[in-house]
């Protein structure tokens, strides 16, 4: 008999979420092994994203120690999730046993288990054009927790923080999220799954995936309220916001600010359940139009919505925006830290 697969699976190349197991299903898009993100993984898939995540204007930081940096320009004009060799590409140390550490702030009874696991990296001042060299975490804990009706629910707690170190600037940005593509189907797409964003609020963007202005309405999306993805549409790819109201003031570090439930996901074939929370102010919603990944080692082709993406995080290009770029603005003896979590279980 075939030991019981490991709920959570992990991997040093861009601390990458490799599996996320709810009954019998993975329910992140994955390759079997190492080698095959590194030469099959444009979309992207589980990594953590950094040093700055979605798009940077123009691949270009306007102002930071008093001077400008030029960043490469991966995406049309922009620069995306870091660069070429952002942190999700490169290899992380880790993980190492870091004990039992909680996951504060959640529903539905006391959390079971919590090993922790931990992956450093050290992004030297100048790593794809990016001032200051920083050390960066990503703690995972996990665990399980209990429904009312008994059900076992898998919980993945995510912790990053980020400290500016050694004294080549006084400044940086930074901007972390986790990349996973989520499908609850076990089906080529994602299709028939119903979903709930806590918000209706977003950032309108120009063609290159740019903010053009502070928040508005997205027209089709009421806030909390279930919709299903079709075969084609709704076809998102925008950032959300939590709060419009705290857009100036979101802390550094978010790590005691409240958990919200960003998104709900469900697929009545399933019946599986996921939730992610985050104290993030905002989170970019994907459903994977753009993903072209071709049968690999016994891997079926993935293809355009073979998975949907929750990114929290600030929101996009807060750099360039003196509204926002107090969200991402790392001094030294200062820490950008956020927290993540996500919930998944099965009705059967």
């Amino acid at each position: 008999m075939a030991p019981t697969p490991t709920p959570f699976q992990f991997l040093p190349l861009g601390a990458i979420i490799q599996a996320f197991i709810v009954g019998k299903t993975n329910i992140v898009q994955a390759f079997p092994k190492q080698s095959l993100y590194e030469s099959h993984n444009a979309p992207f898939f589980g990594e953590t994203i950094g040093r700055v995540a979605n798009r940077v204007k123009n691949a270009k930081i306007d102002s930071l120690n008093g001077k400008s940096y030029a960043l490469a320009a991966n995406n049309g004009v922009n620069s995306l999730h870091g660069g070429v060799k952002g942190w999700g590409k490169r290899v992380w140390e880790g993980p190492k046993q870091v004990g039992i550490r909680s996951i504060d702030g959640l529903e539905g009874g006391e959390l079971e288990g919590g090993e922790s696991l931990m992956f450093t990296l050290r992004s030297e001042d100048g790593d794809e054009g990016y001032p200051g060299t920083v050390d960066a975490s990503v703690v995972y804990t996990a665990g399980t927790q209990k429904t009312a009706e008994g059900k076992e629910v898998r919980v993945l707690g995510i912790e990053y923080l980020v400290e500016l170190v050694g004294g080549d600037v006084e400044e940086t940005v930074v901007n972390v999220t986790n990349h996973s593509y989520f499908n609850l189907s076990g089906n080529p797409t994602i299709e028939g799954t119903e979903v709930s964003l806590c918000s209706s609020d977003y950032l309108p963007v120009d063609e290159g995936g740019i903010p053009t202005g502070g928040p508005q309405s997205y027209a089709g999306v009421e806030a909390n309220k279930i919709f299903t993805l079709g075969a084609e549409e709704p076809d998102i790819d925008d950032c959300f916001v939590v709060d419009p109201a705290t857009a100036s003031s979101v802390p550094l570090d978010t790590r005691t600010s409240p958990l919200t439930k960003l998104v709900t996901a469900y697929h009545p074939e399933t019946k599986i359940h996921l939730e992610v929370l985050s104290t993030e102010p905002a989170f970019q919603f994907y459903t994977g139009k753009y993903i072209e990944v071709p049968e690999v080692e016994g891997v079926a082709a993935r293809g355009k919505r073979a998975g949907f993406c929750v990114e929290p995080s600030r929101y996009v290009n807060a750099i360039n925006v003196p509204e926002w770029r107090g969200q991402v603005l790392l001094k030294k003896g200062k820490k950008y830290a956020s927290r993540v979590v996500y919930r998944g279980w099965s009705d059967e």
